[in-house]
């Protein structure tokens, strides 16, 4: 609900702020020591991405509400939007976008984390686990770029806004595609923001999604292999949909100023 969520925000707010907070029975405040302020973004900042690879990855309509608190706050506490980006580029490279290349000397091992996997004991996550984390923080990206807490006072430019989306998309047709990866990733962010970017660039946009057709999607054809089909097909039949119909659907889950009154 809307005022669940301005109570979520106006706790972590007054908790930045230097303001005592109630959480589980006691009062803290980041004033009680002299690196409290710094712990406080730190672990806010992870928590946030942890929500994209976790809670998004598998609720896709809880982007939004996430998104919109952790816009806001970076809004008013930057520094916490600068450390939830390390956090993101760390845990999800492609974020960045940014595939690593394997650097002589590196272990098999090292490279996979670098990639983004989870290796625990020599054992590397399943590729489907992957994908799955990785498709929930680009989904949170693509949400924080185009929402802005509707409370602020709107003086200034959105912290981390559409420019920064569409620098991405750009930078991604650049990159040479990987099987699996590069289908998805285009298909979560076009999905969740397609619609701004859209509506913010206009004929430009639409040269891109013409581009990703004719020429993008053939190369990652090329590079996938019959059985990694699946997202490759839903990325063709969602940019095909949209140049017929000159429209960018509505993400699902997004918010409405109905929400607001929940």
């Amino acid at each position: 609900a809307g005022s669940k969520l301005r109570e979520v925000f106006d706790k972590i707010n007054n908790l930045l702020s230097g303001k005592p907070v109630q959480t589980e029975g006691q009062t803290v405040s980041v004033t009680q020591h002299p690196q409290g302020l710094e712990f406080v973004c730190y672990k806010l900042a992870e928590k946030f991405v942890k929500h994209g690879e976790g809670e998004v990855s598998f609720h896709h309509d809880s982007a939004f509400p996430i998104a919109v608190v952790l816009s806001g706050i970076w809004e008013l506490h930057p520094r916490v939007g600068d450390i939830f980006l390390a956090h993101l580029h760390k845990k999800c490279p492609y974020s960045v976008p940014f595939y690593p290349a394997r650097k002589e000397g590196t272990s098999v091992e090292d490279y996979q984390r670098m990639l983004g996997y989870e290796v625990h004991d020599s054992k590397v996550e399943e590729q489907d686990h992957f994908l799955k984390r990785m498709s929930g923080m680009i989904r949170l990206y693509a949400a924080i770029i185009q929402l802005r807490w509707p409370y602020g006072n709107r003086q200034g430019a959105h912290p981390h806004g559409l420019s920064y989306g569409w620098r991405w998309l750009a930078q991604m047709l650049n990159l040479e595609p990987l099987a699996d990866v590069t289908a998805m990733l285009l298909l979560d962010f076009l999905e969740v923001c397609g619609n701004a970017l859209m509506k913010q660039y206009g004929i430009q946009f639409w040269k891109t999604m013409f581009f990703i057709q004719k020429s993008y999607i053939p190369r990652i054809e090329a590079v996938t292999s019959s059985g990694q089909m699946g997202c490759l097909s839903r990325l063709k039949n969602f940019v095909q949909k949209c140049l017929q119909a000159e429209e960018i659907p509505l993400p699902k889950g997004i918010l409405t100023p109905s929400f607001w009154r929940t």
